[in-house]
């Protein structure tokens, strides 16, 4: 999770006033964060991945100031509409193809917060881009360029520009292959003819996305209005991206000015996108959820504390205003999160259990340990992913035709998480292609439940646990993956039955399927489950380079 460091210094000096510094330290955690460590000059604290508005100081100042009351409910902005563009190649429809852009004008940077704006820009390439992948944020020098703004497809060889830490221009392909950034993300522009370039209206190169900036927009402490670009695949977290890094990097003296994009395959749109989104809290589910009688004002209170805006419509229903960079808020429990922390953990009232029960181990985690137990002692390590995927990642990439039993999101927030996995092995590989800059051999393993639609249950879904394990290294090969299985199912006490498989997600004649016969009458389970060597077009689509195996276990 990403660790923002701030000084003691640089973070009164934005709240506009001193606190003891162990009170400060106490209260950290009550705005939901992890307080890694602190000495008499900076702090280190963790937030979760969906609180990107907090990694930069200026978010966590902006929720200090609520929980301390010297602000409450939602920021004021002063944002124009100006008749600034920036107009989108149509070559980059099947690159990257979306950007959004503002400009934020009159602030003030010391080295402290240039130091801050790059690492708040970093941690949102990580968190929301996924290291680029799906996001990718330039910041500039607005006053080193001039509009009207252009998003286009250069030319690999004849296109040049100084990018940052060099001093040597150099063309697309020279980047790629010589810049240290370049070989670090050259695989996401692999096989394009073109590739993505941020432009102004005399043709300078101010970015080539989601590479590197140029030198010639450089920020400096002598920066006083920024330009913003953020490029991406997916359309909702490049917008995300944007209204979170304008709400951040706007002081309360600064001026935020509206970019349109201008799409020959989109409907044109205007960044920052501030319009709000509003939900409905009830007093009676709050009061339930939290355990204390609260009325539909000490709601409001609540609420304003932590940056909301909220009205009572009636004694059970509060209107609350979310602010857009709030992308955690996707549901009443959600609100009813802040409600507590607004109210504040300490002072919700202490409470024994009605019933005193004695512990006794969970059978389900029990079993889950022995599952380790066993990779583990096979040389595995293990992962831990999300259980909503998406029709592309779980199909599409495992060359694995759509199927219909499958359970879809209402209201997805990203592109990729559209649908809850009926497979660990999306993930696995995944996993192994954020990972191919780690050492060979790669052996993981996930103990995890899957979800399958069916019409006869009651709630329409079943849950099944399953296990799936991944080897990668340059010897990998269908023997080795079918000795592993073979000491996977004789440590759990069954003997092998093997058939003849046909996944398309592995190489045709080095698939497997498989059943088990139990060794004693006392093994209250059984399994099933499929193993092989991935196919080579797979290992493609996830950017993998070396061969791959895998086996996947259903419980029963």
């Amino acid at each position: 999770m990403p660790v923002i460091n701030f000084t003691y210094d640089e973070l009164f000096s934005q709240l506009g006033q001193e606190i003891p510094k162990d009170e400060l330290i106490n209260i950290l955690p009550m705005i939901s964060s992890d307080v890694e460590s602190y000495d008499d000059e900076q702090v280190k604290v963790e937030f979760f991945p969906n609180r990107p508005d907090y990694y930069s100081v200026e978010g966590i100042v902006r929720a200090l100031k609520g929980y301390l009351g010297i602000e409450k409910g939602i920021p004021e902005y002063n944002i124009i509409d100006n008749n600034e563009t920036i107009t989108v190649d149509s070559k980059l429809e099947d690159i990257r193809p979306y950007v959004a852009s503002c400009i934020i004008r009159d602030i003030s940077i010391n080295d402290d917060q240039l130091r801050n704006i790059m690492e708040f820009q970093e941690h949102l390439h990580w968190v929301i881009g996924r290291d680029r992948k799906k996001v990718a944020i330039g910041i500039h020098d607005l006053d080193k360029v001039n509009g009207p703004f252009y998003y286009k497809a250069g030319n690999p060889s004849s296109d040049k520009f100084i990018p940052l830490d060099t001093d040597e221009e150099m063309t697309l392909d020279e980047i790629l292959e010589k810049h240290t950034k370049g070989e670090k993300y050259n695989k996401l522009l692999e096989g394009y003819d073109y590739y993505p370039l941020i432009v102004d209206g005399e043709d300078n190169i101010m970015s080539m996305p989601p590479i590197i900036n140029s030198d010639l927009t450089r920020l400096t402490t002598d920066t006083k209005n920024l330009f913003i670009d953020v490029t991406g695949t997916d359309l909702i977290a490049v917008t995300n991206t944007v209204n979170i890094i304008a709400s951040n990097l706007a002081g309360k003296d600064s001026t935020i000015e509206k970019i349109t994009v201008k799409y020959p395959y989109e409907e044109d749109k205007s960044y920052p996108d501030f319009e709000p989104k509003v939900l409905d809290v009830h007093t009676s589910t709050a009061s339930e959820y939290i355990g204390i009688e609260l009325t539909a004002q000490k709601i409001v209170d609540t609420l304003e504390k932590t940056r909301f805006d909220a009205e009572v419509i009636d004694e059970n229903t509060v209107r609350v205003t979310v602010p857009r960079y709030r992308i955690d808020i996707l549901h009443e429990v959600d609100l009813i999160e802040n409600i507590a922390l607004g109210y504040g953990f300490n002072d919700l009232p202490a409470q024994l259990p009605d019933i005193s029960t004695v512990a006794n181990p969970d059978p389900k985690r029990q079993f889950d340990q022995i599952l380790e137990q066993v990779m583990i002692g096979l040389g595995f390590t293990e992962i831990m992913s999300l259980m909503l995927t998406s029709e592309e990642q779980h199909y599409t990439k495992l060359e694995r035709p759509l199927e219909d039993d499958k359970i879809m999101v209402a209201q997805p927030i990203t592109q990729d998480r559209t649908m809850i996995r009926k497979s660990l092995i999306n993930s696995l590989l995944e996993f192994l292609e954020d990972n191919k800059h780690e050492e060979l051999p790669q052996k993981i393993f996930e103990i995890g439940d899957v979800a399958y639609l069916d019409e006869d249950s009651e709630v329409q879904m079943r849950t099944v646990k399953k296990l799936a394990a991944a080897q990668i290294s340059s010897v990998a090969n269908f023997t080795t993956i079918k000795s592993i299985v073979e000491s996977f199912v004789s440590n759990m006490g069954f003997k092998m039955n093997l058939s003849d498989g046909d996944d398309p997600a592995f190489i045709k004649g080095r698939c497997a399927n498989f059943t088990v016969e139990p060794l004693s009458d006392n093994l209250p389970f059984t399994f099933k489950g499929y193993f092989g060597e991935i196919s080579p077009q797979v290992l493609t689509n996830f950017e993998l380079e070396y061969p791959v195996i895998a086996l996947e276990v259903e419980f029963m």
